[in-house]
């Protein structure tokens, strides 16, 4: 049973959603998206369409589960495919990476609204994500994209309580970011680096950590694994410590550590505070 405050938040992005007669969802699968998702196809129906940007920074295991959630409810999915290793200036991987990136792919979904002829293009922003270091958001802001999760004052917790109440399973999913999120500024972004990345948090989310980063740093021409984890996991790692560390090398990093901080969100971004 919710609140009546968040039933409140709850109709009023309802509502929000009503005056947009059709709309774009920017979807990745993550639990805001997916919400966000749900709660527009219920008010607009097939007025309402998914878009992904499929990306070497986006994890395959992300997008086949944006794909089994379209195929489930029903929902019409559209993918667009866009190089983002040549976008100028992302591999350098400066501090408003998130922007160009962002700018880039918003571009295109916005043409794909005007190709199927809807409105308004949605993201999933939500009232916590005011407080990060999110550079991405200056480009949704400048292409005039639409948060109705923020403008209805949801927070993250809001959207796990609602999402769970509407029988979403992705209400206690982990938190999720692009994989050039593990690369820190300033250290170019390659296809390999991202592949590397991918596979090492597929094999260690496939060990039971669902709530993983692998930051990779660069040691010369060779590259460090530094793996995030949340530290009530700290122990069930170490019991496997030496395949974890026969795995990553294998996949190509020269040192595997562990962050003692544990995992954290934003952590690239602590050198801006």
């Amino acid at each position: 049973m919710i609140s009546v405050d968040l039933q409140e938040k709850y109709n009023k992005l309802k509502d929000i959603l009503s005056e947009y007669s059709s709309v774009v969802i920017a979807f990745s699968g993550g639990v805001d998206s997916t919400f966000l998702l749900k709660a527009a196809h219920d008010v607009l129906g097939k007025n309402c369409k998914a878009v992904t940007a499929v990306t070497p920074s986006f994890p395959e295991r992300e997008r086949n589960e944006a794909i089994s959630f379209c195929q489930k409810e029903g929902i019409e999915y559209k993918e667009v495919e866009l190089k983002q290793l040549d976008i100028p200036g992302f591999i350098e991987n400066p501090k408003d990476r998130c922007y160009i990136c962002k700018k880039s792919i918003f571009l295109r979904f916005k043409e794909y609204m005007s190709e199927e002829g809807f409105r308004y293009v949605a993201e999933g922003t939500n009232t916590d994500d005011m407080g990060d270091y999110r550079p991405g958001m200056k480009a949704i802001e400048e292409l005039e994209i639409k948060s109705p999760l923020r403008e209805a004052g949801l927070s993250k917790d809001d959207i796990r309580i609602l999402s769970e109440e509407l029988g979403l399973t992705t209400w206690n999913k982990p938190s999720l970011a692009c994989l050039a999120t593990r690369i820190p500024y300033g250290e170019y972004i390659t296809q390999e680096k991202l592949s590397m990345i991918d596979s090492a948090e597929e094999f260690l989310v496939k060990k039971g950590f669902d709530q993983v980063r692998v930051r990779l740093h660069e040691v010369g021409e060779k590259a460090l694994a530094r793996i995030e984890i949340p530290a009530d996991n700290m122990d069930q790692l170490i019991s496997i410590r030496e395949e974890v560390d026969n795995v990553l090398k294998e996949i190509g990093f020269l040192y595997v550590t562990v962050d003692m901080r544990g995992y954290r969100t934003g952590a690239m971004d602590e050198i801006f505070k």
